[in-house]
């Protein structure tokens, strides 16, 4: 280190002294009292003559500079001084030897000794001048800066704030939590000189912890051992109260029952920090003495730093891993609605033709025909059924939502379970009596639950409980699959209708993937795998979410959070509404790019009794309005390929004559969705396959509306 060039400054570290000659003291008892007085100082002393030789030492700077004392006196002081300042110290040394005073410490000068070993030490020196028999001296007064307490505290601060850095920067570059959970307990073992470090993370269903991992183990807590969770025992007490937690000794210790594995392993004192990922406590960091220790605040401070830099590395893993998973789930999503247009087109196409070959003359009395047909119809709704789930996983189906009474649901819905399911399962209702109504789809919902119900069913081949609870709740919990919580208004909350099972339960494994449609644990030809992914998604589209609480054995519940209803519930409509008779003779201008689809539609409409004139085009439908006698309804796809689309054209047609019924249609639910929030309340919408039961059945709300509307 350097040291300003003062002339006053003196010698630099005395070396390494054991004088022949001790001098004379003026008493008689002088010598041995100068002696004892040397030896029991605690700073290194030296003593150096004018030439610069170590002429006395202590003990103490023995031990500090590495010299037995033999060879420590008789050394040329600029051996202790180290070699950056080696050629000015000599300077320094004469000039204060010709105006000699005394030097105290705490010059704040950097001062340092060099070490035999060549190391240096920081130190503090004060300079006295002596004359002894004419003989002149000084005494250099060595202090170890790193003795002083505050300094200490201020190294071991700086060492604990070297290591977290390392560590973070290891928590930077890992893509694998393995290697950051293996260094944890290294680290903290070596920082704080500890005998035992373990890792414990609890498991996903909150009833036990793991060791993940640990240095020093004690019997029963070896990597991999499942703990139960125990909140009055360690460290189980840890997360139950969400603070450090201090033992100074397991001996006497009355807060917890402390296992008798770390008394026989000698462990006396211990420190554990809850590990904490945004604010939910995922597990804790244990450290143990066999030595008695009182950890203090930097102990304490240095442990949570570590804690938190293992949660944050696992979070961003499980947040990735979470990422990944839900964006493959989206393309899914993506992949299902980009080709349900085209697939619900050519449903629509095989439907129809179905519907009109069964209708056909050959064929109405051909019983055998009719039983293929009515087959080949079944099949071809079973294909639009599972397009409509991966929509609803996609949140991408049509919702009507309104006020529903839950209880009132689940009441009719266990009505029905019990009348079609095993007799061996038991179903009860519990819903809390100030349960607000809800705004939903109640149709969606009602399925959605059923099949939830279905898949409690084949969870208790032997039979069980089947419980459907209903209570309302402020907030939802964490969204599965690392997306973000849906949110109603602050001031609505949320309904939890849950469907509860004593069935076998899921594995963790299971568990992940209950959500990714096509999975399932059923055998093949007994379950698509959609109806669990039908329902979170339908739950996420209605604002809520969906949560899974399950582990073997124990049973299966699953839980829907629907936004709460401001309003009055509605009674629940379960039989359909017959549609209003068509009249004939409706003059329709029908517009389908699709021409297989159009002749399909067109001979729905005409078997309805409707008059028709088709287009393949927006601009062919504006000149053919433009040259035919006017229509009462305009039916037309939403989406017409290159050119004008469905919702232009009904807004250009309905300008020129507002008495037109407005129609639209699509095989394509999201562009229903965005029709449905753009487009005025007195179009309606028709979703692709229909029926021609379907089909009459809009055409009548399309009529109704524009016949009741204010124009006419």
């Amino acid at each position: 280190m350097r040291r300003p060039a003062d002339p006053k400054a003196g010698s630099q570290v005395p070396p390494h002294a054991g004088a022949p000659e001790v001098p004379a003291a003026a008493s008689p008892h002088g010598d041995a009292l100068f002696r004892s007085l040397f030896s029991a100082y605690p700073d290194c002393l030296l003593v150096v003559d004018g030439a610069g030789t170590v002429v006395l030492c202590n003990e103490p700077a023995c031990t500090m500079l590495g010299y037995p004392q033999s060879e420590l006196v008789g050394l040329p002081v600029e051996i202790l001084v180290p070699d950056a300042v080696r050629d000015r110290h000599a300077g320094f040394r004469h000039a204060y030897g010709k105006a000699p005073q005394p030097r105290p410490m705490g010059t704040q000068m950097e001062l340092a000794a060099r070490r035999k070993d060549g190391s240096e030490v920081m130190v503090e020196i004060a300079l006295s001048p002596l004359n002894v028999q004419g003989q002149p001296l000084v005494v250099a007064a060595i202090r170890d800066v790193a003795a002083y307490p505050r300094m200490q505290q201020a190294l071991q601060r700086a060492r604990y704030s070297e290591r977290l850095a390392e560590f973070g920067r290891l928590v930077a570059d890992a893509r694998d939590p393995h290697p950051v959970l293996d260094q944890v307990p290294l680290i903290a073992a070596e920082v704080l000189e500890a005998d035992v470090v373990m890792v414990f993370l609890l498991e996903r269903d909150g009833r036990g912890l793991r060791v993940a991992s640990g240095v020093g183990m004690v019997p029963g807590e070896e990597i991999g051992t499942l703990l139960p969770y125990a909140p009055a025992a360690t460290p189980g007490l840890v997360l139950s109260q969400g603070r450090p937690l201090t033992v100074e000794d397991y001996r006497l210790e009355h807060r917890f029952p402390v296992p008798p594995a770390y008394l026989e392993a000698g462990l006396t004192s211990g420190l554990a920090v809850p590990i904490s990922d945004r604010g939910r406590l995922i597990g804790a960091l244990s450290v143990r003495w066999r030595r008695r220790r009182h950890p203090g605040d930097d102990e304490r401070r240095f442990l949570v730093s570590l804690a938190s830099l293992l949660a944050a590395s696992l979070q961003r893993v499980e947040s990735e891993d979470a990422l990944n998973h839900a964006q493959r789930l989206e393309s899914i999503g993506h992949l299902s609605g980009g080709i349900a247009h085209d697939f619900n087109n050519l449903l629509t196409v095989i439907q129809g033709n179905l519907q009109v070959l069964a209708e056909h003359g050959p064929l109405v009395d051909d019983a055998q025909g009719q039983t293929l047909v009515g087959a080949a119809l079944r099949a071809a709704r079973r294909g639009a059924e599972l397009t409509r789930k991966l929509l609803a996983f996609s949140r991408r189906q049509v919702l009507q939502p309104s006020d529903v009474d839950v209880g009132a649901m689940l009441d009719a819905l266990a009505d029905m379970l019990r009348r079609t399911l095993d007799q061996k399962i038991r179903i009860d209702v519990e819903t809390d009596p100030d349960c607000p109504p809800v705004l939903v789809d109640p149709v969606q919902l009602e399925s959605a639950l059923l099949n939830i119900a279905i898949n409690s069913r084949d969870a208790m081949p032997d039979g069980g409980t089947l419980c459907l609870r209903a209570r309302p709740c402020a907030s939802l919990p964490q969204a599965p699959l690392g997306e973000a919580s849906a949110s109603a208004d602050d001031d609505e909350g949320f309904v939890a209708i849950s469907v509860a099972d004593s069935g076998t339960g899921m594995s963790e494994d299971v568990l992940e993937r209950a959500l990714e449609p096509f999975f399932t644990t059923k055998e093949p030809g007994r379950g698509t795998g959609l109806g669990l992914s039908t329902a979170y998604g339908f739950a996420r589209q209605s604002r809520g979410t969906l949560s899974i609480d399950s582990a073997p054995g124990s049973g299966t519940t699953v839980t829907l959070y629907i936004p709460r209803s401001s309003g009055a519930a509605t009674p629940l409509a379960r039989a359909d509404v017959a549609p209003s008779e068509l009249p004939n003779g409706i003059r329709v201008l029908l517009v389908e790019d699709d021409a297989d689809v159009r002749s399909v539609i067109s001979n729905f409409l005409r078997a309805l009794g409707c008059q028709v004139e088709t287009a393949a085009s927006a601009e062919h439908a504006v000149r053919t309005h433009a040259t035919t006698p006017s229509f009462d309804l305009l039916l037309t796809d939403i989406s017409l390929g290159p050119g004008m689309r469905g919702p232009e054209l009904a807004a250009i047609l309905s300008g020129r004559d507002p008495a037109l019924g407005i129609l639209l249609m699509s095989g394509f639910p999201e562009e229903l969705l965005d029709a449905d929030r753009h487009a005025p309340i007195e179009w309606e919408l028709l979703t692709k396959p229909c029926s021609r039961e379907e089909l009459a059945a809009a055409m009548a709300k399309a009529l109704a509306a524009r016949r009741g509307s204010p124009d006419h």
